[in-house]
């Protein structure tokens, strides 16, 4: 027996010769039903027994589960979630239920899935965008049928047709991509979950080292249960953490700081020890922009407010925003000069810089530069794991459900960078970024370090972030967060205008807004441009509407939205103007 596609590679025959051959009766072919659901090596085994905390946690979520809907499970990074959803999967499997584990970005979270693979076996399966059409189809039909009874996936995987759905997990809960943008609908796939398992009467564990404030609110409104893990699996100590004050460090100009002193003596420590470093700069690239140092004049992208990212490996300039490239210039479109200098950095120049100063250490890169294959960000975990790579610099990636032990520093290059953002959930961001990629060092032994690169370490956000305080962190946001008619005390809906011409975007933004003022005017706020105020040759205008947490005004709001759109649409100046209607925007 051989596959079709081996024999004809090997002979060096056509597809019409195969069949020729078939049809004489010279060969046979045979159709078969093939899985397409990767398995592991069956020699491999992974422990989930239960330390006594994680058991007391176990039987506590099993407990709210009685009472509530929804329970939240806040345990600190490395504190073995994981194990526990593991036991309640096999709690719901065992009353012959389907359970559905969500994770933010499936395709970045090998190590999870392996291990889950391996403990459940051809009961799991994995669902994901990466995948290709057959490859869905066939999970959805064994979804369908019953066959699998355990589903890995991202947001997407809410629209299985699940039918005894017993339990949705939501790793992660905090997490942003859980968010769909783009094209509609924009729903938050874990409030989409919640509601999804009310429909089946099933259970929902939310899960995350540092949860959303919106989801602890609701905790502390008895809405959903809590549950809380303080301590690391192994009673392992959570990381040090040290902040660097980058004002300190003598230098004539501070924007060629990447790595400080202290960075550079915490690395080589860490590989004089044998041990291993990540590296996080949550911007990729070679360099963020280039400028012209005779006039200052910056490249920017054609069809977008935004200046053009230098990669220097594809000797492009690149737009993040719509993915055009141009070629690198070499003479200034304003004053004609060829004297461009490159600001700022990115992770491809930090990993050519790490390389630079340890030349005798492995260094990769993990970003989506480098990470665009079905099974790159695996193969690259790989090495990782196999210490085959002694320092991974990289962007959020490296913060997603990753567990290494042998890895003792964290460094986190441009803290400002994450703090300086204008936007109402920043502290959280920044907490949560944070918090995560600390998490990454010290999660076997205990002995792991992390240092912040800062220039003001006086922000209140490091203060909690130092002391792993989340709690002192979700007090001081929801002060700023009522004061300010935020969530999670008021619900927020963004419209956004987009046309080629911008005075026709805006004209339809205030046209919506006056017919809106007669029953919302204390709510609304705008037209306002946002920061990128063009992309993609649409320009972009906003209008915010914070709403008291009220379900009539709510639902009056959103009609009176659908109304006016209606009205607006019907004027043919304004009939090509877009209109984006996100609830609840991240």
């Amino acid at each position: 027996e051989v596959l079709q596609t081996t024999l004809l590679k090997k002979s060096n025959a056509t597809a019409a010769q195969l069949k020729s051959l078939i049809e004489k009766g010279i060969l046979q072919a045979e159709k078969r039903a093939t899985d397409r659901i990767k398995s592991l090596p069956k020699d491999v085994t992974i422990n989930f027994d239960l330390s006594q905390a994680q058991q007391m946690a176990y039987e506590a979520i099993t407990a709210a589960l009685q009472d509530k809907n929804v329970c939240l499970l806040h345990g600190v990074t490395a504190s073995g979630k994981t194990q526990i959803y593991v036991k309640l999967i096999e709690r719901y499997m065992q009353q012959g239920k389907q359970v559905l584990y969500m994770l933010p970005e499936i395709a970045l979270t090998s190590q999870i899935i392996r291990r889950l693979q391996v403990h459940f076996g051809g009961n799991i399966a994995i669902y994901h965008s990466k995948f290709n059409p057959n490859e869905r189809v066939e999970i959805w039909n064994k979804v369908k049928n019953g066959q699998i009874k355990v589903v890995l996936g991202a947001r997407s995987s809410l629209l299985l047709p699940f039918q005894n759905l017993g339990l949705i997990v939501v790793d992660e809960e905090h997490d942003a991509s859980y968010k769909q943008q783009d094209p509609a609908p924009r729903y938050h796939a874990r409030d989409a979950a919640v509601y999804y398992a009310g429909l089946f009467n099933a259970k929902v564990v939310l899960g995350s080292a540092t949860p959303s404030i919106e989801s602890y609110y609701n905790c502390d409104q008895k809405k959903y249960g809590l549950v809380t893990l303080t301590e690391r699996f192994g009673n392992v100590d959570l990381p040090v953490i040290d902040l660097v004050d980058l004002k300190k460090i003598p230098s004539k100009d501070k924007s060629k700081i990447a790595l400080s002193p202290q960075m550079l003596a915490a690395i080589a420590l860490s590989l004089s020890q044998q041990k291993q470093i990540i590296l996080f700069q949550n911007r990729r690239g070679y360099s963020p922009y280039m400028i012209c140092n005779n006039c200052g004049w910056i490249p920017q992208c054609q069809h977008c407010d935004v200046t053009l990212t230098y990669h220097k490996a594809k000797n492009k300039l690149s737009c993040h925003y719509c993915g055009t490239t141009y070629p690198v210039l070499h003479t200034c479109a304003a004053c004609g000069s060829n004297n461009f200098i490159q600001k700022n950095f990115g992770t491809e120049k930090l990993e050519e810089l790490v390389a630079e100063q340890f030349t005798n250490a492995k260094v990769a890169r993990m970003d989506y530069d480098t990470v665009k294959g079905k099974n790159d960000h695996d193969t690259l975990i790989k090495l990782f794991e196999q210490q085959r790579i002694d320092i991974l610099v990289g962007t959020q990636m490296v913060v997603k459900g990753l567990d290494f032990e042998h890895v003792n520093l964290v460094g986190i290059i441009d803290g400002d960078g994450i703090l300086n953002f204008t936007d109402f959930r920043v502290n959280e961001r920044a907490f949560q970024l944070m918090e995560q990629v600390s998490g990454r060092a010290g999660r076997k032994d205990g002995k792991g370090n992390v240092l912040i690169q800062v220039s003001n370490v006086q922000h209140p956000v490091l203060k909690f972030v130092t002391a792993h305080n989340y709690l002192a962190l979700y007090n001081f946001e929801l002060t700023a967060r009522k004061a300010y008619q935020y969530p999670p005390f008021y619900r927020i809906i963004q419209l956004t205008f987009k046309h080629k011409d911008s005075y026709v975007a805006e004209e339809t933004a205030n046209i919506m807004l006056k017919g809106l003022q007669a029953n919302f005017k204390a709510y609304l706020n705008g037209p306002a441009q946002p920061p990128v105020d063009r992309i993609r040759n649409q320009y972009l205008w906003e209008i915010l509407i914070k709403l008291p947490k009220d379900a009539g005004i709510i639902n009056q709001c959103k009609r009176e939205i659908q109304q006016q759109i209606a009205i607006i649409k019907s004027e043919k100046r304004y009939s090509s103007v877009s209109i984006v209607i996100d609830v609840d925007p991240v």
